[in-house]
């Protein structure tokens, strides 16, 4: 099977016109259609429906579709990997990230990275841990950086905490809880919590807290933007728990302040995940060792 028929399958599925496919594949709409009919014959079904002047993915085409991109994308790694067998003077490094780790915690390791490894081109890809999860499945980025709080398939992934994470109470100054040294879960019951929606990791893991605790927080503003949480703070609209490593700065500058809170330890791990048994490339395997070794040492 040749693998031009199944790129010209991948382009099509994604736009849904001969047209700009053709375009896309700098070639003619028939010659798309030619290669859509022979890859449709060496497989036995039909991937594409006409409905009117529309174009739609058979049953089949859906399915074969994460197949196909798995494909292309791991021959596109093994060339890759090929060409930086000698040495890491080029090559790519393509990644995902769930957003809190790729804004607040990676750059710095990027930063030594690129320094040690200037000819590499770095392709960081934030997205929802979903979002993520399915990139990795169709070996469109190699490994992945989130949450431990993210379950994940460990008979098919192998995953590995490197750094643990720690969660702040934050307050403005001027807030009362802010007048305490110190405070407890109880004082929070009748606090306004700023929180992110009930889906993402970091609500699940605080939820687990509080549950934990016994202490039932009733009073929430759901904010799914980390930064807006920390602006709703600032401007009065309640406390919130966020990662120390997002409110360095606003601490420092006197816009918020930081409360401990007694008798609880608000840590989560942050784990890479790729597929067991899989063929990292060689900048892959450099830059989970800056992981594993930089971050251990902060």
């Amino acid at each position: 099977m040749n693998i031009n028929k199944i790129e010209t399958f991948i382009t099509l599925s994604n736009c849904l016109s001969f047209t700009e496919a053709a375009e896309q594949l700098y070639c003619s709409q028939p010659a798309v259609s030619m290669q859509i009919q022979s890859l449709e014959e060496d497989l036995g079904v039909q991937l594409f429906d006409r409905i009117g002047k529309k174009l739609y993915l058979t049953k089949q085409g859906d399915i074969f579709k994460p197949y196909a991109e798995q494909i292309v994308n791991l021959l596109r790694s093994g060339r890759e990997h090929l060409h930086q067998l000698e040495d890491l003077s080029a090559g790519a490094l393509v990644f995902g990230a769930s957003n809190f780790v790729g804004v607040y915690l990676l750059p710095s390791v990027l930063a030594w990275y690129k320094e040690q490894y200037p000819k590499i081109k770095i392709s960081m890809k934030i997205k929802s841990s979903q979002q993520l999860i399915h990139q990795l499945e169709s070996n469109s980025i190699e490994f992945l950086v989130l949450s431990d709080q993210i379950e994940v398939d460990e008979s098919r992934y192998q995953t590995c905490s490197f750094y643990q994470d720690r969660l702040v109470l934050i307050a403005r100054p001027d807030h009362h809880l802010a007048q305490k040294r110190n405070c407890t879960l109880y004082d929070l019951q009748n606090e306004t919590f700023l929180m992110k929606p009930d889906k993402s990791a970091t609500r699940q893991f605080l939820d687990m807290k509080f549950e934990q605790a016994g202490i039932s927080i009733s009073n929430t503003i759901e904010i799914s933007s980390l930064e807006g949480i920390k602006q709703g703070v600032i401007h009065g609209l309640g406390v919130a728990a966020v990662s120390e490593l997002t409110v360095k700065q606003e601490i420092a500058s006197g816009l918020l302040v930081a409360i401990p809170v007694d008798e609880v330890k608000f840590e989560r791990g942050i784990q890479y995940v790729h597929y067991k048994n899989k063929h990292l490339s060689p900048a892959a395997k450099a830059f989970i060792t800056m992981l594993d070794n930089i971050l251990t040492e902060e």
